[in-house]
């Protein structure tokens, strides 16, 4: 029997607010342990929690840009399960009522790009975290993170493969980078995945027993853990064994999956409304007002930079992959103004440089406005494409202006004809038997010309300007003879 893959995705992504979801306590990452806490946090009696504005703006934000209906009317529920870095005993989320509902993201895979739906995405709030000492056996509890606001993004079991779940991830993380809602830094916990998975004959509408593999926290762990969990379940379904609907951690050292627990049904965790949080009415103003706030997103900026700048399909989702990517494009185009130029030399020069350095494009030495004054300096055949690698070298060492390592180093381009035309006799006076060869057809001689007189001028001469001297010298000699 050949089986179909369904997988389904709950997205935890953690917002860049200044304070937690609800309290005033610092939302930052990286403090002393137990730094970021107050009496809300701690779940003390009789503290009362207040809902953060900019939390609702943010999941109105990602609600738009994946296409989500805005739920006018919801509320906040209270999710009971029993952990130490759960100080309340229970989690404020949202259940029957999330904010944004029946949304959609698309998805490229190779050539094919699907559509895969998204159910909801709604707001609450993170736990703490548990640290386990192996050395002496102990646990300690961090609460720094308790009370961080999050918005989990549920998927539809749309997604067929481990490769569409990794680049539907991305796809969100390059979403949720574009607003400036959150830093999708998945190392750091600020993109965390949930994936549930199941098996189920080919042609079958009826979903199989599924797993839930927790906390995975990079797109190669994501394929990895689905990978691994796909063929043993493959394997206990052949074998005409039972698929045991539970929960699942995925060890990244040995690239298998282990049972934590039992898997959880809504009903294990007794939701209820929350009693100390009134609902929240989304009005359209409200809405209207954050569309207006949202920068343009991949796809938008894709269709811009292929139909308005001329650039390739290929070299705009490479533009668009960062929105401080695409930024700088503009910056750099606006300078020289020569797309394609500018894209060349931002996704090949600079990129690679960058990468060679482990430097991110915030970090380049090399400033967008300077990128373009160097290649408008191209453009004006002032120097050459070849001398202009040279420049950037240095510019990239030391941070200086195109203009000054032009000036400083005497790297001016020789466009002046008389000087070309000196030059190019020079070079065929030299070689006339090479240039008669040129002369009887020989039309691959014209490159060593080219590279003589480039070697007479210190690589000072403009190429296109001495090939046509070339060629107009031997019109002129053949026009005589």
């Amino acid at each position: 029997m050949e089986f179909e893959t369904v997988i389904g995705l709950e997205a935890h992504v953690q917002l860049s607010t200044t304070s937690k979801i609800f309290s005033g306590a610092s939302a930052a990452f990286g403090g002393e342990p137990n730094e970021y806490v107050d009496p809300i946090t701690l779940g003390l009696p009789g503290c009362l929690p207040v809902l953060n504005k900019k939390v609702v703006e943010y999941a109105i934000m990602l609600g738009l840009a994946t296409h989500c209906e805005i739920r006018r009317y919801n509320r906040f529920a209270r999710k009971h399960y029993f952990y130490p870095d759960l100080p309340k005993g229970y989690q404020i989320s949202q259940y029957d009522e999330p904010i944004c509902e029946r949304g959609h993201l698309d998805v490229t895979v190779g050539d094919t790009t699907r559509t895969i739906g998204i159910k909801r995405i709604h707001m609450e709030e993170d736990a703490g975290k548990n640290m386990h000492d192996a050395r002496t056996g102990s646990s300690l509890v961090d609460l720094n993170r308790a009370g961080v606001p999050l918005l989990e993004v549920v998927s539809e079991p749309d997604i067929r493969t481990p490769a569409e779940a990794a680049a539907y991830l991305k796809s969100l993380r390059q979403l949720v980078r574009y607003l400036g809602i959150s830093d999708g830094n998945m190392e750091e916990g600020s993109l965390r995945c949930d994936a549930n998975i199941s098996l189920r004959p080919v042609g079958s509408l009826k979903f199989g027993t599924r797993t839930e593999i927790k906390n995975i926290n990079s797109f190669k762990f994501v394929e990895r853990a689905l990978e691994y969990e796909i063929a043993r379940q493959m394997a206990l379904l052949k074998s005409g064994k039972a698929i045991v609907q539970e929960t699942l951690l995925f060890d990244s050292a040995t690239g298998v999956t282990k049972s934590m627990r039992s898997k959880e049904e809504s009903s294990d965790y007794r939701y209820f409304p929350d009693p100390d949080l009134p609902p929240v009415i989304v009005e359209e103003s409200w809405v209207e007002g954050v569309r207006k706030k949202m920068p343009q997103l991949p796809a938008q900026l894709q269709e811009i930079l292929v139909r308005d700048f001329g650039l390739s399909a290929y070299d705009a989702q490479v533009l668009t992959l960062e929105r401080n990517y695409v930024e700088y494009f503009f910056l750099v185009q606006e300078r020289c103004k020569n797309a394609k130029l500018a894209c060349n030399w931002v996704t090949s020069e600079l990129f690679g440089v960058l990468n060679k350095n482990g430097l991110s494009i915030e970090e380049s030495p090399v400033s967008a406005e300077n990128l373009g004054e160097l290649l408008k300096l191209i453009e004006e055949e002032v120097i050459s494409g070849k001398m202009a690698k040279g420049v950037f070298e240095e510019m990239f060492a030391t941070g200086k202006k195109p203009s000054v390592i032009v000036e400083e180093k005497g790297l001016k381009q020789i466009t002046n004809e008389d000087e070309i035309n000196k030059a190019v006799l020079s070079v065929i006076e030299k070689n006339a038997e090479q240039f008669q060869s040129f002369l009887d057809g020989n039309e691959k001689a014209i490159g060593f010309f080219v590279g003589q007189v480039m070697k007479l001028t210190g690589g000072s001469a403009n190429p296109k300007k001495v090939n046509e001297a070339i060629r107009a010298e031997a019109e002129k000699r053949r026009g005589g003879a």
